[in-house]
């Protein structure tokens, strides 16, 4: 069991930290509660350009890697559909360059249009190269559009289309950041070489007067039952057919989710699981044979490939 403490700032800032003495390193984790579920549908792929975004400049400092890099650290970033997670690693020593930096893009970015610009060169690239111009690379697209008729999730993260992110306006940009990007809808998680003390002190000096703001509700409804099989055939250039049989299954944390779970492990984790022993050695129809959920925080699916 790690040992950890937890406490929150009066802006809502969640802050969950453990104290490891035994290195002399320090992670700092800022993980937003914000994701692909909460774009309008008719402008996709918004949460995972933010993500892009956030690198791009912010009140006060011009060039977050070159700050980062100064301080003998590393960073990067991901984007899912329920959350957007930004995470530093540097030595112990520098542990306020860090939150210095995710302090003051959780104030506010610089907002530029050069680096909107950019960004959005970069997702466009992004999402040809992984998923117009890959074999299978579409075939989420297809999946989510069968598994879910209305909730968010029938998006991919990278968004529906690249005409989406083409027409992202300044404005667009703004109203996204100050409606989500907020402390009071995000958890600061610390872990390294640093006392209980200094991170409390520290995250107050830090984040402590960043105001909290408003969050957009989510307007969506949950996705209806499956009542009936869904099936859909799509041609592409590819070397092989690919088949993907998809199950509704909980949401994290609902019963049932550790259980889907545990079952693909079994299914198809490593060399000695059955569909490697059965589907692929055991029979030459299959080249491989995987197994996997979705993770994710409402209901999702759990799927055989």
């Amino acid at each position: 069991m790690i040992d950890c403490h937890k406490f929150t700032l009066s802006n809502g800032l969640r802050v969950i930290h453990n104290y490891d003495p035994s290195t002399a390193m320090v992670a700092v984790n800022v993980l937003y509660n914000v994701g692909a579920r909460d774009e309008d549908p008719s402008m996709t792929g918004l949460a995972h350009l933010f993500e892009h975004l956030m690198f791009g400049g912010s009140v006060n400092i011009p060039d977050f890697d070159a700050e980062m890099e100064r301080a003998g650290g590393m960073d990067n970033a991901w984007t899912s559909n329920d959350f957007t997670n930004f995470y530093d690693v540097a030595p112990a020593r520098n542990f306020e360059t860090l939150l210095w930096l995710e302090s003051d893009r959780m104030l506010g970015l610089a907002f530029s249009p050069k680096a909107l610009e950019v960004q959005r060169s970069v997702v466009i690239e992004e999402f040809k190269e992984t998923h117009l111009n890959r074999p299978y690379g579409d075939l989420h697209h297809y999946l989510r559009g069968l598994v879910y008729t209305s909730h968010p999730y029938r998006f991919p993260t990278i968004g529906k289309e690249p005409s989406h992110i083409e027409k992202v306006t300044d404005a667009d940009v703004r109203q996204f950041f100050f409606t989500h990007y907020a402390p009071n809808n995000a958890v600061l998680a610390v872990s390294g070489n640093v006392s209980p003390e200094q991170v409390r002190e520290s995250v107050e000096r830090w984040f402590g007067s960043i105001p909290s703001r408003p969050v957009s509700p989510r307007q969506y409804h949950r996705e209806p039952p499956v009542t009936a099989p869904r099936e859909l055939e799509v041609s592409g250039a590819v070397p092989q057919t690919c088949v993907v049989v998809a199950y509704p299954m909980p949401g994290y944390g609902e019963p049932g989710y550790i259980e889907c779970d545990l079952i693909t492990d079994i299914l198809a984790s490593g060399h000695s699981s059955r569909f490697y022993r059965r589907l692929v050695l055991g029979d030459d129809l299959f080249a491989t044979a995987d197994a996997m959920i979705t993770g994710s925080e409402e209901p999702g699916m759990l799927m055989l490939q």
